[in-house]
Parts: structure tokens; C-alpha cells; sequence
């Protein structure tokens, strides 16, 4: 039976995300992102910020790279259900242009506190842009990947953001290691 109290903080922070307008990107989005899947993960994925479908729908990873990232989770036995994925921005920036620093200074909270109510065994950054923030600022994603460490009481790890795969097919392998790597650490840490 669900914790009521849990399922008001998640009502609550869901509601003050979706009425934000702290930065400029709540002028031109159709929809907030906060994010989909169990609430009470062992694992939480975590991408930079939302894209057009992604914009349209209210829902992380729907477009092209999230089918990408339905692949790998598949391939390697993770059921896409029973993580929680969220992105650092909620709302979509122009053309998908990078996040800036300014605008995941103002949104983090929010997905601090989705960190809190998850409290996942395990996160993993899709991309340079959240592994530079939630790891750590030097952090490089062609050399670091699929690299665990501990922070703030999490194991943490980063792999390349399902779009690059689709830019750079040569990448693909690496990924499959990498969440290899995952479900093995996953595997290791289940409740």
C-alpha cells in the first residue's frame, strides 16, 4: 500500500514544477517533463533536459533516443517499468540547445527532491551534460563512462546519451557494455 504521506510530497512537487516559472523556458514549452516510471526504483536515469516529443507528450525518452534507451534497457533485462526516469530541466530549451548553467541552477531542486522520494540504489547520468553536473564538473564521457562512484551516499555512473548512439553507431558496443555493467551492479545492490 502506497505511503500516503510520500504520495502528497509527490503531488506536491509535481504540482510547484508544473506551475514554474522560474526561468525563460516556461514561456515556450507545451508541456513540463517531470518524469515517468516507479516511484519506488532501484534505479533512476537521468538525461539533461526534454526534446520536441519528449515537449508534445509530457513524458522523458518517448522520441527517437527513448526508443534507443528501450533497446539497451531491454537487451540487458531491465524493465523500463520498474525504473523512474527523469531529466535535470523539465521544460524544453530551443532547439534543443544544450541546458545552460543557469537553467539547471534554477530546476535541480526539483529533481533533488525526485532523488529524495526515489532514493535509488543506482543513477545513471544519459550524457556528458547531467554526468558534468551530478558527478562531477571535469567529467569525461568518452573516458568515464560506464565508470561507477560513490556520491552522497548513491553509486553513480554515466553512459552516452541515447541520441549520440544514434549519431555515432560506433558507440553502440560501448553502451552495451556499460549497461552491462549496470544490471551486473544492480543485480549485486536489489533490495
Amino acid at each position: 500500500m502506497p505511503n500516503t504521506e510520500t504520495s502528497k510530497k509527490w503531488e506536491e512537487l509535481e504540482k510547484r514544477c508544473k506551475n514554474c516559472t522560474r526561468c525563460s523556458l516556461s514561456e515556450t514549452r507545451t508541456n513540463v517533463v517531470f518524469g515517468t516510471g516507479s516511484r519506488d526504483a532501484e534505479i533512476m536515469f537521468i538525461g539533461e533536459a526534454p526534446g520536441e516529443k519528449e515537449d508534445l507528450s509530457g513524458v522523458p525518452f518517448v522520441g527517437a533516443a527513448g526508443k534507443m534507451l528501450d533497446k539497451y534497457l531491454y537487451a540487458v533485462d531491465i524493465d523500463r517499468d520498474k525504473v523512474y526516469i527523469a531529466n535535470m530541466l523539465k521544460c524544453r530549451p530551443p532547439k534543443n540547445r544544450d541546458p545552460k548553467e543557469d537553467e539547471q541552477d534554477l530546476c535541480i531542486e526539483y529533481l533533488r527532491e525526485q532523488v529524495r522520494l526515489i532514493n535509488p540504489r543506482i543513477i545513471v547520468c544519459l550524457g556528458r551534460i547531467s554526468a558534468k553536473r551530478l558527478i562531477k564538473q571535469d567529467f569525461m564521457i568518452t573516458k568515464e563512462h560506464g565508470e561507477f562512484y560513490e556520491k552522497n551516499g548513491f553509486t553513480i555512473c554515466a553512459v552516452y546519451h541515447p541520441s549520440a548512439l544514434l549519431h555515432d553507431p560506433r558507440k553502440k558496443e560501448d553502451m552495451l557494455i556499460d549497461m552491462q555493467k549496470i544490471k551486473k551492479k544492480l543485480d549485486e545492490v536489489q533490495r
